[in-house]
Parts: structure tokens; C-alpha cells; sequence
């Protein structure tokens, strides 16, 4: 089956991270009124290198399904031709791509869910978020228990921070837990890996309902975006505590 390909235009860049060169891009479908997709899923990005070779690369939609518009998060990478073509795009420039595609999505209804994330692997979480707790429509969470555990190593690549924080603020079911694991001494919020702060989150949502771990964490799913040394290491945590190897969607990048 032929695969759709469309053209995408750049509207808007901001630069979320100067240490790590890290971008939020922002672009519409050409000719389309509406680019439907669900939260957590990816598009191929399609161009052609200096060789002349065409190159294709996957990256997760860092937004909500929004009219013609969708959302990337994309940072440098040394000798990397994607990230670098991306990260040099100016407003109105164009490129191609197809998709939607994967299956890194949310159930059905909606259950307890932990997301697990580092860097910028963070793109599906926030595109989780803005579907569950839409501007101007009404809260899809259904009330559910949701967290983000979100790791990086310094304070400047926490990215969208001011966003996690305001929805943690206006949803009392969202509950975001950002930690770092070369921070310096003026951080005061968590220090650490994300798996040192996953355990005792499965721990207390046990707790506080009054069921065991394993009661609690069958009734629960799990979504994990990264390099595939934290993937690996959240699954197995996860397996450890309870959660069945269906419960526990993952995506990694390296």
C-alpha cells in the first residue's frame, strides 16, 4: 500500500535548551485542514541527503491532535543529518513526511498510568498531557491517577517545565516528578535516576488505596519513552512489581 506523503511548514521554533540544542518545532500540513492522530504516535520525516540518498526518520509527535498542526521536539546530534536539517529549519521552510504511525498510545478506557521519560523522549508524554487536559474542552482523564517521571541530567534540559508544572497544578490527579542526576546544589527538587523514584510511586498509589503492590499495578499501565538503557531498566523494575508485560508500552530511540 502506497504510503500518503505530505508537506509540512515550519511556524514556529523556540529554543528550549541552549546547553543541549534543544527545539520545539512547530508545523502545519499543507493542504490540509486537519491532521488527525492520536496522542503518543509518530510521523517518518522523508528528505534527501548531500549524497543524494533519501533518508527517513521517526519522531514521536510532541502534541495533541490540533487542527493541521503538530508538534516536534528535536535536539542536535553530532553528525546526526535529521536532527541537524530540523534544528536548522527556518520559519516557512518545508518538509516532508508520512504517518501517522504506532501504537504508543492510550487505552480504553483510561487507567491509573506512570510515565516514564528522559530527555527527549519527554515529546509523547507531552502530547499524552494535552490530550488529557485539553485548553478549551472538557478533562479527559476520567479522574484518573496520572504521573510523569521525567529524569534528566542538568536543570537546563528540563523540557517544558512551566507546562508540566501548570497542569500539576490545575489537575490534583497529575502529579509530575522531575529529577536529575548531575544536578548542581541549587537544585532543590529530586536527585536521581527515574527508576529510583518509579518503585516508590507504585508504592504509595498501593498504599494509599489499601491494596498490595501487585493489586495495585495490575490495575495500571505504563509508558516509557528513551534511550534504551532507562527502557530496559524501567521494564524489568516494572515486571518486578507487578505489572504484565501488556501493561507496559515502551519506546526507545538509540
Amino acid at each position: 500500500m502506497e504510503r500518503k506523503i505530505y508537506t509540512a511548514r515550519l511556524s514556529k521554533k523556540i529554543l528550549l535548551s541552549e546547553s543541549a540544542q534543544c527545539f520545539h518545532l512547530r508545523f502545519a500540513v499543507e493542504g490540509q485542514s486537519a491532521f488527525d492522530f492520536l496522542a503518543g504516535q509518530f510521523i517518518s520525516m522523508i528528505a534527501t541527503d548531500s549524497h543524494g540518498k533519501q533518508q527517513t526518520r521517526a519522531y514521536s509527535l510532541a502534541s495533541a491532535s490540533r487542527g493541521n498542526q503538530f508538534d516536534l521536539c528535536v535536539n542536535r546530534v553530532e553528525g546526526g543529518f535529521f536532527s541537524n536539517m530540523l534544528a536548522d529549519l527556518n520559519l516557512g521552510e518545508t518538509i516532508q513526511f508520512h504517518g501517522p504511525h504506532g501504537l504508543f498510545t492510550l487505552p480504553s478506557p483510561l487507567t491509573d498510568t506512570i510515565m516514564i521519560a528522559t530527555g527527549t523522549g519527554i515529546a509523547p508524554m507531552r502530547g499524552f498531557v494535552e490530550h488529557l487536559f485539553p485548553p478549551t474542552q472538557p478533562d479527559r482523564s476520567e479522574g484518573r491517577s496520572l504521573w510523569l517521571v521525567y529524569g534528566t541530567r542538568y536543570e537546563t534540559e528540563i523540557y517544558y517545565q512551566d507546562f508540566f508544572k501548570k497542569m500539576a497544578a490545575e489537575h490534583p490527579n497529575f502529579h509530575y516528578l522531575p529529577t536529575l542526576s548531575r544536578s548542581q546544589e541549587s537544585w532543590k527538587g529530586l536527585r536521581g535516576y527515574v527508576q529510583d523514584y518509579v518503585r516508590s510511586v507504585l508504592t504509595e498509589h498501593a498504599s494509599r488505596n489499601g491494596l498490595t503492590t501487585a493489586s495495585a499495578s495490575q490495575q495500571l499501565h505504563a509508558y516509557i519513552c528513551g534511550l534504551n538503557n532507562m527502557v530496559s531498566a524501567n521494564r524489568e523494575l516494572l515486571k518486578e512489581m507487578g505489572l504484565d508485560k501488556k501493561q507496559i508500552h515502551f519506546e526507545r530511540y538509540d
